[in-house]
């Protein structure tokens, strides 16, 4: 549903919807964290967020995925980019 209109294959083995639970439990503790107010947190992700462009542009230049990956990893570093300035705002 979310990879096929990016042409991506579905792919048929079990590590994808392993992924997809980490991801949906990753999303739990983001929302636990913005409902408790830990701006730690969300400061934490910032460098780890704006890495994922670097390893998935590694991924396409290598030949081991497809060119659009990069478009998954713009939309990390945009959100990254928009947690950072986020919270420089909010602590000026």
């Amino acid at each position: 549903m979310v990879l096929a209109p990016f042409g991506l294959a579905v792919p048929q083995e079990v590590w994808v919807r392993v992924c997809g639970m980490v991801v949906a439990i990753l999303g739990v503790y983001y929302v636990l964290a913005a409902g408790h107010g830990l701006r730690a947190f969300f400061a934490w992700t910032v460098a780890t967020r704006a890495s994922v462009i670097v390893v998935f542009a590694v991924l396409v230049f290598t030949g081991l995925a497809p060119t659009v990956l990069l478009l998954f990893g713009a939309v990390d570093l945009a959100g990254a980019i928009w947690t950072w300035a986020t919270l420089r705002h909010d602590a000026a």
